[in-house]
């Protein structure tokens, strides 16, 4: 039995710091659980299928793509320690997400109904959560000049459902529900609504002869370097210097996220036209949220128009509702590509129209004149990789309707056993429109950037690593609070230890420049705008270690400063934070955080990945002056049955009241709950 996936820790291998809760993390923790219940085969995997998993290095994948031609199938996993490259310490990182399968695993298996009611992932869950001190918006309504002041509609209760049964190359099917809390339950099928505000479900088939892949309902596409197409797989700047520059061309894959946007519904295949040539097909109509707004002046080109896309998911409030999949959405394209048949060569073309029944019209604002706006965007582009001895070569090149392009270019490295490099530059228009792309950038979109970035990765004796990356970059137009052209860096500095399997110690280095207005010490911006750079270093010290079997311990120190101007003053953070995990038995685990906070501002706000529950994702921020403090408890009852308790809570001193607007608590004390079931059949 292949032993679950740490997630926790390698999240902190693979993030440099998290400095956002705005960053999909869910969607990555999805596609790593994916791997985990759907495991990549290491006798069958491709290129690009190994680069997925993201823990590999260009000369790693070579080295047991060699292996496997000269010596036919790996007859178990711990085989890879014969192949150069290969430590303990890595195999047991990419052993939850890989398996060694000698024989077809689906051609006794019988017809496909019956398959998935025999399927070990068949699985249920469903999941309760709730914050204990009473919120503003579910207090009862005010009077405010004469109007009652705006409440939630809904209970505080947060409610998710799943299903899920998957195995590798075969098939997937999903269904996930899931209820905010303050949204209500709402049975309006003319509406869209069935129960729970959102609902999600796809079903997915594969290697059906030349029909690689059938996906319909909810689903995801990733190719070349996500210039155009990118899911949950993209990392970008992390710890992780090397192998997440590269994205790999997966193709279509199943979605089951809680992320309401971030998906195509709908259709796609992908057909194997000849041994060499796929091509992948889809077309994806949904409605979304968006602000519709009548125009005022009668001489516009629109009557009806819209800001910008409502992307929180969120539909508590008759004003969120309103705006409630307002907009609808078509979305069409294609991806034609070619792999050589040693596999070092691959290269694609992809097409994507996007076509919205009423116009984007942003505000009149300096920084969005090169922004989109009207109903349609076509975007087209060339993706490539090349493998020759120790290098890859990749990158990404792509024109939109408004004629901008963008382009991503990049090589890695192997320089020696234990040398790795990597260079990557990116070029992105102002008026580049890549609707469903993310591919690497220091903005949160492949838009008015261009950079350069350099990584290092070097292990100088065993059980040491150094880790290092420099990114520079500038921005040509202005951006949202910052009036003029601008410019940054951002580099890194990792030192890890590990003494033996079960153990790691690093400490990292992080120091960030980047423009941005400057704003009077009462917090007001000057009326001409003067971009000033601020500020900001990090340091993280992280050990984890094993004292017995059944023991697990990790210490988390980091502490930041900013400022936004030399003559300001710094402006500081930190969290010291001890985790400790023990399992009683096979039948009871249990989980614990205690932390300290301090930071100055919301600016200086400190966020820290926290373990939780299966398939939730806790980062929260904390700022002010606290303890932070969780305990989860994971109770196996029997074959079928296990449970999940989290009990979280957040002090704060010297302070009174907690959040702002209708999320306000009076009081010092927040703290939540959630309980999950997993039932398998």
């Amino acid at each position: 039995m292949r032993r679950p996936p740490d997630l926790d820790r390698l999240t902190q291998e693979l993030f440099a710091e998290i400095e956002s809760d705005q960053v999909p993390y869910e969607d990555l923790y999805e596609t790593l659980l994916q791997y985990y219940q759907t495991p990549v085969n290491l006798n069958t995997a491709t290129r690009e299928e190994l680069r997925s998993l993201l823990l590999l290095s260009e000369n790693q994948i070579s080295q047991l793509l060699r292996h496997r031609e000269a010596h036919g199938d790996l007859l178990s996993v711990y085989e890879l320690q014969s192949i150069e490259g290969f430590d303990l310490r890595l195999i047991h990182r990419v052993l939850p997400f890989v398996a060694v399968i000698t024989t077809d695993p689906n051609a006794t298996r019988g017809g496909l109904w019956q398959r998935i009611a025999h399927e070990e992932n068949n699985a249920f869950y469903l999941r309760y959560e709730r914050v204990l001190q009473q919120r503003k918006g579910y207090t009862p309504p005010t009077l405010y000049q004469g109007r009652l002041t705006t409440r939630y509609l809904g209970s505080p209760d947060k409610m998710v459902l799943r299903y899920r049964v998957s195995h590798t190359k075969d098939f997937s099917l999903g269904l996930v529900a899931e209820k905010d809390a303050g949204e209500e339950l709402r049975w309006r099928p003319s509406n869209g609504q069935y129960g729970a505000d959102y609902v999600s479900a796809h079903f997915v088939l594969y290697e059906r002869g030349k029909l690689k892949t059938l996906a319909l309902g909810d689903y995801q596409l990733q190719f070349g370097q996500g210039l155009l197409l990118s899911s949950g797989l993209g990392v970008g700047k992390g710890a992780e210097t090397i192998t997440t520059l590269r994205r790999s061309s997966v193709g279509v894959r199943a979605y089951s996220s809680l992320l309401e946007n971030s998906f195509f519904r709908g259709g796609a295949a992908t057909y194997q036209l000849t041994p060499r040539v796929q091509a992948t097909a889809f077309v994806s109509y949904k409605k979304v949220d968006a602000n519709l707004q009548q125009t005022q002046d009668s001489l516009a080109q629109f009557d009806e128009f819209f800001t910008g896309l409502q992307l929180t998911g969120f539909h508590r409030t008759p004003s969120e509702l309103a705006n409630r999949q307002q907009l609808q959405e078509t979305v069409a394209g294609g991806n034609l590509g070619y792999t050589s048949r040693s596999g070092n060569l691959a290269l694609g073309f992809t097409g994507l129209a996007t076509h919205f029944d009423t116009p984007l019209l942003k505000r009149p604002e300096p920084y969005n004149r090169f922004e989109f706006s009207g109903r349609d965007n076509l975007a087209l582009g060339l993706h490539y990789s090349y493998v020759w001895r120790n290098l890859l070569l990749f990158g990404e090149t792509a024109r939109s309707s408004s004629g901008g392009l963008g382009t991503v270019n990049g090589v890695l490295a192997s320089l020696g056993p234990t040398v790795d490099a990597a260079v990557l530059m990116r070029h992105y228009d102002a008026d580049f429109h890549s609707i469903y792309g993310n591919a690497f950038a220091e903005n949160t979109r492949s838009i008015n950037e261009t950079g350069v970035y350099l990584g290092l990765k070097v292990r100088p004796v065993p059980r040491w690593e150094v880790a290092a990356y420099y990114d520079q970059f500038r921005f040509p137009w202005l951006r949202y609070r910052v009036g003029a052209p601008s410019a940054g860096h951002d580099a890194l500095l990792r030192l890890s230890f590990t003494p033996n399997r079960g153990s790691i110690l690093y400490v990292q280095l992080r120091q960030r420049t980047k423009d941005r207005d400057f704003r009077d010490p009462n917090g007001s911006v000057r009326p001409m705008p003067l971009p000033t750079p601020q500020q900001r270093r990090s340091l993280l010290v992280y050990y984890n270690t094993n004292p017995t079997p059944q023991l697990e311990l990790r210490t988390r120190v980091q502490a930041s400063q900013l400022r936004d101007d030399e003559p300001q003053p710094w402006r500081r953070g930190y969290v010291l934070a001890q985790d400790v995990s023990y399992q009683l038995s096979r039948y009871l685990k249990l989980t614990g955080r205690y932390a300290l906070f301090d930071a100055d501002d919301y600016d200086s706000r400190q966020y820290v990945y926290e373990q939780d529950i299966l398939l939730a994702v806790s980062v929260p921020a904390l700022y002010g002056q606290g303890t932070r403090a969780y305990a989860i408890a994971e109770v196996r009852l029997g074959r079928h049955l296990t449970l999940w308790l989290r009990y979280a809570e957040t002090r704060y001193r010297h302070q009174n009241v907690i959040g702002s607007g209708l999320e306000e608590i009076t009081g010092s004390l927040r703290s939540e709950v959630k309980a999950q079931m997993r039932y398998k059949f």
